[in-house]
């Protein structure tokens, strides 16, 4: 066993594949097994492996300038050039675009300059954040407090109240409607949760809502019609800024350009991105605010010297290049065309599974999915821990295809974005497999409800 601390990872289940190489929409192990990436690496890999371009890039970029740093004044074009090139692609009024390393960071950095931002403008009162329960927004310490899921604040005595984190209802609604409750109904009632949330603790304490278009980590949930519309609706009443974390939706993944164009959020003022942006061949991530909201900054930053916030590897060169590069590819490609047209295919043979005993709900749109097992199809009654979920994991890998478990026992689809039709018919082949061996396994071990 390596001294590594793994990442994300049960200390006690660790080294159990060892990855050697990939090619296309392919990963091979260390004992020359093919498996298909069904979940593009952690939502990333939108491209594919070994990408010519994008490997060329980097040593190209490597060769001109391998590193330069942004501190005090000093930039390079290919850092200038990338920030254009995304700000124009993004829904956000006139983006001003801050560069990190992982969407983690970059959701960090938010909070950062939201309290810079309000201290700014005169309102250091206004720096509490509505995140939603199952939620996903990163692991570093403030990133973690957004976060909504148990296992990444157990044990780490997270600050939540230091930071001024907010709980509100995951628009889920398989999982969270009442005995009777429409899905209009659901939506009006966990927003109306949300004014009574702000009224309570004051609209002039709140800074942000944030929230994943789509989530992903938390079980890849797609809220009912109407509710992003209502949120925002909600949030422009009481001034409180709408953050998108488009850290997995971004991108193509949801076959548009970002998830917000998929669920109809209109100009949010804050995005969040990473992974796909550069189809994770480089660490690079982008936290975007709106170009006010940077001008507001701009005479603060002066007065005490510096914008004191920023990381040795903001807007790395090669990780510049290569993410310049892989959005060249995306509009040369129409990669989000192609995304939309296959990602409804993949809705289409997804939504087979539908009618599986095991299966309780299977939701997604466009290049993202999910298939949750219950214990009970009638009512839908979850397993009582994730026995399920790891199983059908380990059942897709024999079959050679790599996915993860979320959400305790839903499997998350989203592979590379330049799959074609018989790769999409190769995960349902492997996922009906995985799904009848897990039906036996549940049933041998008594976990299913009657």
């Amino acid at each position: 066993m390596s001294n590594l601390i793994y990442p994300t990872t049960n200390f006690k289940a660790t080294e159990t594949l060892t990855m050697e190489r990939g090619d296309g929409a392919y990963v091979y192990d260390n004992e020359g097994n093919q498996y298909l990436e069904a979940l593009a690496g952690l939502w990333c890999t939108s491209l594919g492996y070994n990408n010519r371009e994008l490997i060329d890039a980097a040593a190209e970029q490597m060769g001109q300038l391998s590193f330069s740093h942004m501190f005090g004044g000093k930039t390079h074009q290919v850092g200038m050039d990338l920030a254009d090139k995304l700000t124009a692609m993004l829904p956000v009024e006139n983006a001003k675009v801050f560069f990190g390393n992982s969407g983690s960071d970059a959701n960090d950095s938010q909070i950062k300059m939201l309290r810079y931002y309000n201290n700014a403008i005169g309102k250091p009162e206004k720096f509490k954040i509505i995140a939603r329960e199952r939620s996903y927004h990163g692991v570093t310490l403030a990133a973690a407090c957004l976060t909504g899921l148990h296992a990444n604040h157990t044990y780490f005595d997270l600050p939540f109240d230091a930071l001024g984190i907010l709980r509100t209802d995951a628009p889920h609604y398989y999982r969270g409607a009442l005995p009777g409750e429409s899905e209009e109904q659901f939506v009006d009632r966990i927003v109306n949760n949300l004014e009574q949330l702000i009224l309570k603790e004051g609209a002039n304490t709140i800074a942000a809502f944030i929230a994943e278009p789509i989530t992903g980590a938390s079980g890849v949930i797609v809220p009912p019609k109407g509710y992003y519309q209502k949120v925002q609706a909600v949030l422009n009443k009481y001034d409180i800024l709408f953050w998108a974390d488009e850290v997995i939706t971004g991108f193509g993944r949801t076959g548009n350009d970002f998830g917000c164009t998929t669920v109809g959020i209109e100009k949010p003022d804050m995005m969040s991105m990473a992974k796909q942006l550069s189809s994770a061949y480089m660490p690079i991530s982008a936290a975007a605010i709106r170009g006010d909201m940077y001008e507001a900054m701009i005479e603060p930053s002066a007065a005490v010297g510096a914008f004191g916030h920023g990381f040795t590897y903001s807007g790395h060169p090669v990780a510049s290049a290569v993410a310049l590069k892989t959005l060249e590819i995306y509009e040369r490609d129409n990669i989000f065309g192609h995304a939309a047209t296959i990602g409804e295919y993949m809705q289409k043979r997804m939504a087979e599974f539908r009618d599986h005993p095991l299966v309780g709900e299977v939701r997604g749109a466009g290049m993202v999915g999910a298939v949750e097992m219950v214990a009970n199809k009638k009512t839908g009654e979850a397993f009582n821990n994730g026995a399920a979920g790891a199983f059908a994991v380990q059942a897709c890998q024999n079959h050679g295809m790599i996915t993860r478990a979320v959400a305790g026992n839903s499997l998350a689809f989203c592979p590379p974005l330049i799959v074609n039709e018989a790769q999409i018919d190769e995960m349902i082949e492997k996922l009906g497999k995985a799904l009848d061996e897990t039906l036996d396994f549940v049933t041998r071990e008594g976990m299913i409800v009657a």
